[in-house]
């Protein structure tokens, strides 16, 4: 999940297959460290590299398990990365994935309808914000 640490902003993208708003991500390769995963699909799907935030560092922030939509219906077991990117970092991504991008205050990802969402996307944005507002 790339965020604006600055203007906390998330990164969120239309994914063709689902439907939904999502963070972008991937699937991790045989014998593939996790966070590999997360610096090879930085640069093929956004076209940048994966900057660790302070939120959470290399090690993952939040889990999910959740059942896919549509054909080939299957179970995705995610870890959610937090990456700090600017406004700016992110120029163009993969358009045979992502139909669009957008950033989103976090306060406006909450007020976003749930059905137009990763279903965990809330739960995330809310965990997000009180580390955010922890002493550092």
């Amino acid at each position: 999940m790339a965020l604006d640490e600055a203007r906390g902003e998330l990164l969120l993208v239309a994914h063709r297959k689902a439907g939904l708003w999502l963070p972008s991500g991937g699937h991790v390769e045989p014998m593939e460290d996790p966070w590999e995963t997360v610096l090879r699909e930085c640069c093929e799907e956004l076209r940048t590299e994966a900057v660790p935030s302070g939120v959470s560092g290399k090690s993952p922030f939040f889990l999910t398990v959740t059942r896919t939509r549509g054909q080939g219906q299957h179970t995705d077991v995610s870890l959610w990365y937090v990456l700090t990117s600017e406004a700016g970092d992110i120029a163009s991504f993969d358009e045979d994935e992502f139909e669009a991008i957008k950033r989103l205050p976090l306060q406006q990802v909450l007020a976003e309808p749930g059905d137009t969402l990763d279903p965990h996307m809330h739960r995330f944005t809310s965990k997000l914000m009180a580390a955010r507002a922890r002493p550092q």
